[in-house]
């Protein structure tokens, strides 16, 4: 005859803890966060947590002010920008003349300000331009294997010239002029924007998601537009802020180098390249347009810096 053990008496005054079921279990583990991600705002506006910081704001602040001051530069100028007077490398102060003026006595304020206008209005067309051409190329190239070898040697081409080579070459069949600068600056944006948007869409047509949904029975050009582009494409926002940046650069060397805007139209290149030979007389002469590109490009670099953060997350 087999034993059974002896179960020990429970003690009534020790209450038994009540057994955790799988529901509480799971419930508990759901409601745990996740450290460093807030619902709602990385997820969900990641470019508004982006442009929140400090960074960032800091780079909105100086753009801002370029941006606005080359806007109310019909208000804030006290004088044309090719208007001349006896006034010649009229010092800081100068009564009229808050900057002083140029060599032929024209009002450096207003030639920045009105630079500033034109600079503004040509990389505004400029990298739109580039990165809608080079974003064109890069569905094309994602279209079809052989299109995408045409993209590829297309794309190699031009970044086989080098910019001031190309920027001569476009001045040397089209003349100086805003169309040349606009078009060098173009050429140059496409390959950018084409191999960042070729390179996502590789990426993303490959992640389970894209295969669901054709399993769905959603079209090619249906998950193309759906699903992969918004996924795709948030690496480009912060190509524009580094493009900008570029356009700034481009500009401002083709119209030193005197085959960019045709004189006298002010440009911040322009007006630099114009007092070179009066630093040593006259350095309030590329204070301004010096200041100027200054802050324009460190706003603009905090700008893409605080946005290639947040998309790297």
């Amino acid at each position: 005859m087999t034993s059974t053990p002896d179960l020990a008496p429970a003690d009534p005054a020790t209450p038994r803890k009540p057994a955790r079921t799988p529901q509480q279990g799971s419930l508990r583990t759901g409601s745990r966060k996740t450290p460093g991600k807030t619902p709602g705002k990385t997820s969900r506006h990641p470019y508004r947590a982006a442009l929140s910081t400090a960074r960032a704001r800091t780079g909105l602040a100086l753009v801002g002010a370029v941006v606005l001051a080359g806007l109310l530069a019909p208000l804030l100028a006290g004088h044309g920008p090719t208007d001349q007077s006896a006034l010649s490398l009229a010092g800081v102060g100068t009564p009229g003349h808050p900057l002083g003026t140029d060599d032929l006595g024209r009002d450096l304020l207003s030639r920045v300000l009105y630079g500033i206008r034109a600079d503004l209005g040509i990389i505004a067309v400029a990298v739109p331009v580039g990165a809608a051409l080079g974003c064109l190329f890069a569905l094309a190239a994602a279209a079809h294997p052989v299109l995408d070898t045409v993209v590829q040697r297309i794309f190699d081409l031009i970044l086989a010239f080098p910019g001031l080579i190309l920027a001569l070459a476009v001045t040397a069949i089209l003349g100086p002029g805003r169309l040349p600068v606009v078009l060098v600056i173009a050429l140059a944006e496409i390959p950018a924007f084409g191999r960042l948007l070729r390179g996502g869409i590789l990426v993303q047509r490959e992640r389970e998601y894209v295969t669901a949904a054709r399993v769905g029975g959603s079209s090619g050009p249906r998950v193309l537009v759906r699903h992969i582009l918004p996924n795709a494409a948030d690496p480009l926002v912060v190509q524009i802020a580094v493009s900008l940046t570029v356009a700034v650069f481009i500009e401002g060397a083709m119209s030193f180098l005197g085959v960019g805007v045709r004189p006298p139209e002010p440009t911040l290149g322009s007006v630099l390249s114009q007092s070179m030979p009066y630093l040593a007389q006259a350095p309030h002469f590329a204070a301004g347009p010096l200041i100027t590109v200054t802050a324009l490009v460190l706003g603009l670099s905090l700008i893409a810096e605080a946005l290639n953060r947040e998309v790297r997350r």
